[in-house]
């Protein structure tokens, strides 16, 4: 497949709520993937366990993609993610997922977003 046909089916499989199995078939073993500045995270077992913590924190994700882009090996997501928490308020986040790929797998990650976005409450 084309880095643009694993793109979609990335996004489709996130659209359905399948975080941990697009992690599973589209991260290679030694991925990393990056919020902001913060330091990265590395490895596939260690993305995983940070999917499966954040997953447990909240009540509820909902997400779509505005739009994407892809040139060559690199692909620009633009995702928006409608939050839950366990309280049951609704968090709306707007980021862009930045990416290169190799031999059909995401190598390295890095998410660009305003965490203030977090604090507001969504109606």
């Amino acid at each position: 497949m084309s880095v643009k046909e694993n793109v979609q089916k990335l996004i489709s499989l996130a659209e359905q709520g399948k975080f941990m199995e697009a992690i599973q078939e589209f991260y290679a073993e030694d991925a990393t993937m990056q919020e902001n500045n913060a330091p990265p995270r590395a490895g596939l077992a260690a993305l995983l366990e940070n999917e499966r913590r954040f997953l447990g924190s909240i009540k509820e994700i909902k997400s779509r993609v505005e739009s994407f882009v892809v040139d060559g090996n690199r692909a620009a997501i633009n995702w928006v993610f409608e939050i839950t928490n366990l309280k049951g308020q609704k968090h709306i986040l707007n980021e862009v997922a930045y990416q290169l790929w190799q031999d059909g797998k995401i190598i390295r990650e890095k998410f660009y977003y305003d965490p203030a976005q977090m604090t507001t409450v969504a109606p």
